[in-house]
């Protein structure tokens, strides 16, 4: 019986969007009006695509691009709670699931030797083109219109558990940690013995309460962070 770990990345893992955090690459760090201006909610997989064709485009190779995104801010307490979990592997599994991309993800987490910690991470492919362009693709497609067309963490996380379940996996329990609106789907497959995190003062926090006030009830327990810190704690006292 194994803890299951299960991170969003962008203002959770590390302190920021690395989505945005990329644009510091380009001469002037702005986006033009046009391509800034031309997002569709529910469509940011396809907007970054733009992006990183834009960037490309402006002759920014991805080694610059790596170096720029190693520069991201971890979130206060999150690389000790890594160095944690990478000490521990044999009762605690942990996974990311992440509206970025891998190749983002892969970057930062080597930069900060902290990817032994990480045993899958679910997030939308990338890959660098024959014109030397990163480009970035959509996880899968879906039928929940509650997240965003590209991926829907309740589904990964649903069939990581199944998959797992199947093989004799069990988890005596699950820690959700996250920030986003898009992380309140996945909370729908957690138990009562689990816990859901949310960011303290991220959108997040606030479905929670809103669930919370309309149902009366949430499923798992919740428990709002401000440091990676306070979750090693919880987590310390579990394993």
């Amino acid at each position: 019986m194994k803890t299951l770990m299960v991170f969003d990345f962008d203002h959770t893992v590390v302190d920021d969007n690395s989505d945005t955090w990329v644009i510091r690459c380009l001469p002037g760090g702005t986006l033009p009006d046009s391509l800034r201006n031309s997002y569709r909610k529910g469509h940011w997989t396809e907007f970054m695509g733009r992006v990183l064709k834009h960037i490309g485009e402006q002759n920014v190779t991805p080694d610059q691009i790596c170096s720029v995104l190693e520069t991201i801010p971890f979130t206060d307490g999150m690389k000790e709670l890594l160095t944690y979990i990478s000490q521990h592997k044999n009762s605690i599994d942990c996974i990311v699931i992440s509206d970025s991309n891998t190749l983002f993800i892969e970057w930062i987490l080597q930069a900060s030797g902290l990817q032994s910690a990480v045993d899958q991470v679910f997030t939308n492919p990338a890959d660098i083109n024959e014109q030397g362009y990163m480009e970035v693709r959509g996880y899968h497609t879906h039928n929940c219109t509650k997240c965003p067309v590209n991926i829907c963490k309740k589904e990964v996380l649903a069939l990581y558990l199944s998959q797992h379940s199947e093989r004799g996996v069990e988890y005596e329990k699950v820690f959700y940690v996250g920030d986003g609106g898009n992380d309140l789907c996945p909370t729908a497959c957690l138990r009562e013995q689990d816990v859901v995190m949310p960011r303290k003062g991220y959108s997040l926090e606030k479905h929670l309460i809103q669930l919370e006030n309309q149902t009366g009830s949430i499923r798992p327990r919740v428990m709002a962070w401000s440091s990676g810190n306070e979750i090693l704690q919880e987590l310390k006292a579990t394993v």
